[in-house]
């Protein structure tokens, strides 16, 4: 006798289609798919499109503009840019160039535009040039922070520079003696304001802590400390004549202390041999006179 057992509804029978839900599953990740296959050859034609259009004769590169440049020539900038030229003005790395361009001493800072179709413009700015630093017993000019710009040469006579000695400086060594020259620029920087640099010949920023100077026409070397410089040499000015009836040939005049001045005579060794002169005394009454007290010490 047959037997017809129930059906287990826990059971899916294998004839069973997928459902409609599962289907458009399916069919979404194809779109997707074919989406993504379609941007990417999109992607591709743009590129090889874009390649085409950069490589167009029109723009190529033809003509670097030079900016801002005082003491280098146009000549000096192009070799540095030597190759640029033929390159595509819309796929050239500008800030490899420009890297090259800073290759220079001269140049401080650098900056690197297109201007289209064919031009690169450079705008530069070039170091100033502080003093003919004498190092190691050559001569260089120097900036601000001491960096060794070029040798000095009959080329740059042109420049009314002091000489600064006490610098230190190995070729190829790129950290320049920045707290000396810092003394140098503040005490230029602060004559300058007054019109008294010109006179100034010379500078000795051995001791980062005392700037002397040397100035035109004048031997004697003349300590000024680190700070009030433009009162301290005027000090020196006003006192000179009378220092000089009292001491013909000066090896020194010390202005770092304010009570007194401290004069040696030129040839003598010992430092207890020199003569310690009162600074100028303005007199109430005659504001646009000044007297000198002095005495031996």
């Amino acid at each position: 006798m047959a037997v017809t057992a129930p059906a287990d509804k826990r059971y899916k029978r294998a004839h069973l289609k997928p459902s409609r839900k599962h289907a458009g599953w399916i069919a979404k990740r194809w779109r997707v798919f074919a989406v993504a296959l379609a941007v990417a050859a999109g992607g591709f034609a743009a590129q090889r499109a874009l390649t085409s259009f950069a490589g167009l004769p029109v723009f190529q590169v033809r003509r670097i503009a030079v900016h801002g440049n005082r003491r280098m020539s146009k000549g000096e900038v192009d070799a540095l840019l030597e190759g640029l030229r033929g390159e595509s003005i819309l796929t050239v790395n500008l800030e490899a160039w420009r890297r090259s361009v800073l290759n220079s001493p001269w140049v401080a800072e650098a900056s690197l535009r297109r201007t289209l179709p064919s031009t690169v413009d450079v705008t530069i700015q070039e170091r100033a040039p502080l003093g003919i630093g004498r190092i190691n017993g050559s001569l260089y000019l120097v900036d601000e922070r001491g960096t060794v710009i070029d040798d000095y040469g009959p080329n740059y006579a042109d420049l009314d520079l002091p000489i600064i000695d006490g610098l230190s400086w190995i070729p190829g060594d790129t950290n320049p003696d920045q707290s000396r020259a810092a003394l140098a620029r503040r005490l230029m920087d602060a004559l300058r304001v007054r019109n008294m640099s010109s006179r100034v010949s010379q500078i000795d920023v051995s001791d980062a802590r005392n700037a002397i100077v040397l100035l035109d026409g004048d031997p004697t070397a003349i300590r000024l400390g680190n700070e009030r410089f433009v009162e301290r040499l005027q000090a020196y000015f006003d006192l000179a004549p009378a220092l000089r009836e009292q001491v013909p040939n000066i090896d020194y005049v010390d202005l770092r202390f304010d009570e007194r001045v401290y004069v040696r005579p030129a040839g003598r060794k010992a430092a207890g041999a020199s003569i310690a002169a009162r600074p100028p005394v303005v007199s109430p009454q005659k504001r646009g006179r000044r007297t000198a007290q002095s005495s031996i010490g």
